[in-house]
C-alpha cells in the first residue's frame, strides 16, 4: 500500500486547523441522481468511520437538508467523534405548507446567511461549523461584495464558524473572490481532473500566494472517470465523444502500468502543493471503500509521466 497521497507535499495554509488530506463529500446522502435509504446513509458513514475519515462535506441544498440531518444523526453512531465539517450558505429552503421539500431560493443578505447558517446547525447538532463556503454566488458578485462576504466574515469573528471561503464550480469567479476578499479556504468542484486543468491557470497559483487553503471535489466529473463509457456525464450534462474519447485514452494508460484509472483521478489534484484536501461523494459504504482504496494504491512515476506527455497531467507537477 502506499501513502504517497497522504504524506506529499502541502503548501502552508491561513486555515487554523489541520484539515484531512481525503473527505467525503454528502450530495449523495442528499439523493443526488438517487435516492439513498437511512440505512444506506448509515452504513456509509460507518464506512467511513471505520476508514478513519473525518472530514466531511455539506450543504442544506443537498436533499433539502436532508444530507446535514444525516450527519447529525448518525455520524456519532458512526464512531466518528470529533468530525471536521465544512458546510455552505447563501441559500434559504423554503418547504411547502405541508412540510414536504419546495423551493431553494438564494439569500445573500446577512439576515439570510446567518438563517442558512442557524439552520444548519441545528440540523448537524453542532454549535459551531468548521468551514463555511458561500455556494455558488457566481451570478451574484454585488450581493456578495456589500452583504453576503461581511456577514460571514463576522460569523468567523464570533467563532460560529473557524474559517471561510467559496465553494463553487468555476475557477476564474472563484480566483477574482480570492484576490479580492480575505478568505481561508476554497473548494474547487471538477476543474482540476485528468481532464479539466482550468484551476491551474489563476486559481492554484494565487492560493498557493496568499496562503488559501485548496479543496477539491469533483475529481471523476460527474462519473466518467469512474466509468468511460457512452451514456456517462461529464460535469453533468451528457460527455461529448471527444471528452470520451480522451477519457478512454487515459483508462488505457493507466490499464497499462495495471493502475485503476480512479486512482489516478482521485490522486492526480494532489500532486499540486496547493491542494490540501480532496473530497468525494460516496453513496455507499463499497464506494467508501473503493475511493479510500483508490487513495492508496501505488501509482508509479513512469505512468505519471506517460499520463504527462499525453496531455493528463501537467509537466511540471510529475513527481
Amino acid at each position: 500500500m502506499s501513502d504517497a497521497f497522504f504524506t506529499g507535499d502541502r503548501a502552508a495554509t491561513r486555515l487554523p486547523f489541520d484539515l484531512p488530506r481525503l473527505g467525503i463529500g454528502t450530495a449523495p446522502l442528499g439523493g443526488l441522481f438517487t435516492e439513498v435509504t437511512e440505512e444506506e446513509a448509515t452504513r456509509t458513514l460507518r464506512a467511513a468511520g471505520d476508514a478513519g475519515i473525518t472530514y466531511f462535506d455539506t450543504a442544506p441544498r443537498y436533499g433539502h437538508g436532508l444530507a446535514e440531518a444525516r450527519l447529525g444523526r448518525l455520524l456519532g453512531p458512526a464512531g466518528v467523534s470529533e468530525p471536521v465539517i465544512s458546510t455552505k450558505t447563501g441559500w434559504l429552503l423554503r418547504p411547502r405548507p405541508d412540510g414536504s421539500p419546495g423551493e431553494v431560493v438564494p439569500d445573500w443578505s446577512e439576515r439570510g446567511i446567518r438563517a442558512s447558517l442557524e439552520s444548519s446547525l441545528t440540523r448537524l447538532g453542532r454549535s459551531h461549523i468548521d468551514i463555511l463556503y458561500l455556494h455558488d454566488p457566481d451570478d451574484f458578485p454585488d450581493e456578495v461584495r456589500r452583504t453576503a462576504y461581511p456577514a460571514v466574515r463576522r460569523l468567523r469573528e464570533e467563532g460560529l464558524v473557524r474559517a471561510i471561503g467559496f465553494g463553487m464550480n468555476h475557477s476564474a469567479p472563484m480566483a477574482a473572490h480570492v484576490a479580492e476578499f480575505d478568505v481561508d479556504v476554497v473548494l474547487i468542484a471538477g476543474r482540476f481532473t485528468l481532464l479539466d486543468h482550468e484551476a491551474l491557470g489563476t486559481l492554484l497559483p494565487l492560493c498557493a500566494k496568499t496562503g488559501t487553503a485548496v479543496v477539491v471535489g469533483g475529481v471523476f466529473n460527474t462519473g466518467l472517470l469512474a466509468a468511460p463509457s457512452p451514456g456517462a456525464m461529464f460535469n453533468y450534462r451528457p460527455v461529448p465523444a471527444e471528452t470520451l474519447a480522451r477519457a478512454r485514452r487515459c483508462h488505457e494508460l493507466c490499464a497499462a502500468h495495471d493502475v485503476p484509472l480512479t486512482a489516478a483521478a482521485v490522486q492526480f489534484p494532489a500532486l499540486h502543493p496547493a491542494v490540501t484536501s480532496v473530497v468525494l461523494g460516496c453513496r455507499s459504504a463499497e464506494e467508501v471503500t473503493a475511493n479510500v482504496a483508490a487513495a492508496r494504491f501505488p501509482v508509479p512515476g513512469e505512468l505519471w509521466q506517460c499520463l504527462a506527455d499525453e496531455g493528463f497531467v501537467p509537466r511540471e507537477l510529475v513527481p
